[in-house]
């Protein structure tokens, strides 16, 4: 079941929870005479790698209408506040904390499953949550019963077992979930809400986004952490790590949406100019004050000390040396800090999420061992949360191994992509046929974009033209825009990835990172190619300028950077991913792990377990 939805293989400490928790569960259902209730084991929350422990289906016992709990079973023996807060708990024995108090966590994947699973608008209070500690007494997790039950969520301990039963028992009848349980599985799924989408709504008006487990973490860390510096006449460091789609970006509007409704001076800032003008396009749009909210890395070269409570460094793996370049006046080249000096002392809380694998270019040194060498010269506290969540390739967490491995970035090596119903992965012959697939899914009402390795050289604009540079046989394609305004219907380069106009020309790296499509038409130029089994970079092939001097930048450097490129350009898409390599043998590998993974699915497909009684 876990390898059929994309969720990998469970791992011993996975498998030892179950064995300890599913009983606890199982016997609270079979005393409660709901031994025909549908149990729906490890559910994944739509459009995330995110599992619910458990899903009961069943009929309601008052109206006889579908009814469902969502339940989180918890080993714990003992819990208790961290510091004072009421959101997050320590938890004795295991390895990270802190974490999300269990009620509020259970309740967040209620309002999750009631924003996206379409069965349930017509009748969202139908679903409802609760945490249940089998192994906790009520002294034990004493400090968390603060946390009031609510519709969405609540908490119950193995002393009130007997609770925990009539709860269930209000909820669920002594009858057959088989077809509210079907009719769950079966239901459509909204829409994931695109991150710009509903950027303004979150900055100006109201929580757009629901943050889940990790996430909520660390929204509430960075609050936290803003009373205490203030109280305390402090500062404090928190690191955000995570892949691409784990919900880094969400959380940082999130931040800046609740920090401004305080009234609390706060900062976003990144090093990509495209992320950013989009952001003052879009989130900014009709306020010029919203705008002002967004900045750039090098803009806190004279930031006064402290001047924010909170800087947010979105995509901070793009930090760099300094902030001086050739247009920076002698005078001040003089006096340049370190980036990372100015960008500390700009905030009391300065927040960075980063992704190390995201390093593209050279002088990029946003890691996290960069942050937290710089915080121990000056003596700060350091908070770190990591996201192991995938939002982004249709919440398929098996893609985003599946294309660590096919680069040599993490262990395994290249395997055969395991054919799933998230996500889609498929592998043309021709580059028309790539364009060609992208343009029946735009057809259809999906969004998609093309996307290259810097393998062709890049033409300014010429009589108003594009240049098609981007030429492979009889196929003639322009880079994306250059220019920092509109070009007839082309869209300046930094809305390439977010308007209508840029499905025409192809984008690179520096245009596609933090963004996302539905459909991503990736093209492997001749630099990445697959040699014996394995990819091998080939540096004079690239035109990427960053890369031109080898004094500056080491062959080491450059082949970590480039398969870190592809590793940004081929996790662009939340729906699928169109394959194209103009190297006949890189074609035939990609070809082959595709194509048996799709034979081996059928096997599967045979034995699918959807669920458990």
């Amino acid at each position: 079941m876990f390898l059929f939805h994309g969720l990998g293989i469970p791992g011993a400490n996975e498998r030892q929870s179950w064995r300890n928790s599913i009983p606890q569960l199982a016997s609270v259902l079979d005393d409660s005479g709901l031994g025909d209730v549908e149990v729906l084991l490890e559910h994944r929350l739509p459009l995330t790698s995110k599992r619910a422990d458990v899903v009961l289906a069943g009929v309601h016992p008052t109206t006889g209408a579908p009814s469902y709990v969502v339940v989180e079973l918890k080993q714990w023996t003992k819990a208790r506040r961290h510091e004072d807060s009421e959101t997050l708990v320590d938890v004795d024995g295991i390895a990270y904390n802190p974490v999300l108090h269990p009620a509020l966590q259970v309740g967040e994947y209620a309002r999750y499953y009631r924003d996206f699973v379409r069965g349930l608008e017509a009748a969202p209070e139908s679903l409802v949550g609760a945490a249940y500690l089998h192994n906790a007494d009520d002294a034990g997790v004493a400090e968390l019963w603060s946390v009031a039950p609510s519709d969405e969520g609540r908490m119950f301990t193995g002393q009130r077992r007997g609770q925990f039963a009539d709860f269930l028992a209000s909820r669920l009848a002594p009858a057959s979930g088989a077809a509210p349980a079907d009719a769950f599985l079966s239901s459509a799924i909204a829409p994931s809400k695109q991150l710009l989408q509903v950027a303004a709504a979150e900055i100006r008006e109201r929580e757009q986004f629901i943050l889940l487990d990790e996430q909520r973490v660390a929204f509430e860390l960075v609050m936290r952490a803003v009373e205490t510096a203030r109280s305390a006449d402090s500062k404090e460091v928190v690191i955000v790590t995570g892949g691409p789609g784990s919900g880094k970006s969400v959380i940082a509007l999130s931040l800046l949406g609740e920090l401004a409704r305080q009234g609390r001076p706060a900062l976003h800032a990144t090093g990509s100019r495209s992320f950013t003008e989009t952001l003052r396009k879009v989130a900014g749009k009709g306020s010029t004050s919203t705008q002002a909210l967004f900045k750039y890395f090098f803009n806190f070269m004279e930031a006064e000390r402290n001047g924010l409570d909170v800087l947010i460094l979105d995509e901070a793996h793009r930090i760099r040396e300094q902030s001086v370049n050739r247009y920076t006046p002698q005078t001040k080249r003089v006096a340049a800090r370190p980036q990372i000096e100015e960008l500390v002392d700009a905030a009391r809380v300065p927040v960075f999420l980063l992704d190390e694998h995201q390093v593209v270019k050279p002088g990029e040194l946003g890691s996290v061992a960069d942050i937290r060498a710089y915080a121990a010269t000056r003596g700060l506290w350091v908070s770190q949360v990591d996201l192991n969540a995938q939002y982004r390739a249709g919440g398929s967490a098996a893609y985003i191994e599946w294309v660590l491995g096919l680069l040599g970035l993490g262990s395994g090596g290249p395997a055969d992509w395991r054919h799933e119903d998230a996500f889609a992965v498929e592998v043309v012959d021709s580059v028309h046929e790539l364009e060609e697939r992208l343009a029946r899914k735009r057809a259809e009402g999906y969004s998609a974009r093309m996307t290259a390795g810097y393998c062709w050289k890049w033409s300014d604009v010429k009589d108003g033209q594009l240049v098609d540079d981007v030429v492979i046989g009889d196929w003639r394609r322009p880079w994306n825009s250059p220019l920092k305004r509109r070009l007839g219907d082309i869209p300046p380069s930094a809305l390439w990835a977010t308007e209508a106009g840029g499905f025409g020309q192809v984008g690179c790296v520096y245009t596609a990172q933090g963004f996302e499509y539905d459909w991503n038409g990736m093209i492997f130029g001749p630099d990445l190619v697959v040699r014996n089994g394995r990819f091998v970079s080939q540096r004079e092939f690239n035109k990427d300028p960053a890369f031109r001097s080898r004094k500056s930048v080491s062959d080491e450097t450059f082949d970590r950077n480039v398969r870190n490129i592809y590793k940004v350009l081929l996790t662009r898409g939340m729906l699928g991913t169109v394959l194209y390599s103009t190297d006949e043998e890189t074609r035939e590998f990609l070809a082959g792990l595709v194509s048996r993974g799709k034979a081996s699915r059928a096997e599967r497909e045979a034995s699918r377990p959807d669920r458990m009684q």
